[in-house]
């Protein structure tokens, strides 16, 4: 892996996947092809804990992409005309790009949400 940002976290593509390593996970974004990484607002993540192995998975929205995704769906009547927003492993962020998502996943882990708001993959 190359280390692109800084010295915590590693980051390399795996096609599909761009992974972004640190001390405590491996986190694996699947961005669409040719997507900007800085300006990722929706994309699916499986996390993988470097203490246990277990893996858990979210998938991540911008403020705005919730927005931009509402406004469609009151255009297409999706979701009662966009008047709700609703994913079963829906994590909301403030900022887009796939490096501020890795700060919130580390920051989950660091206050101790990161069980409560992503969803285990394997067994317990």
């Amino acid at each position: 892996m190359t280390n692109t940002r800084d010295k915590s976290t590693e980051r390399c593509w795996d096609e599909p996947w761009h992974r972004e390593r640190t001390d405590r996970f491996e986190a694996s974004f699947l961005p669409s092809a040719g997507e900007d990484l800085v300006a990722v607002c929706n994309v699916d993540v499986e996390v993988q804990l470097a203490a246990d192995g277990s893996r858990w998975s979210a998938t991540v929205f911008t403020l705005a992409e919730v927005e931009r995704l509402m406004k469609r769906w009151s255009h297409t009547g999706e979701e009662l005309g966009g008047r709700y927003f609703w994913c079963s492993d829906g994590l909301i962020v403030r900022d887009p790009g796939i490096g501020s998502m890795t700060q919130v996943l580390a920051g989950l882990l660091e206050t101790g949400d990161f069980t409560q708001v992503l969803q285990r993959l394997d067994g317990e």
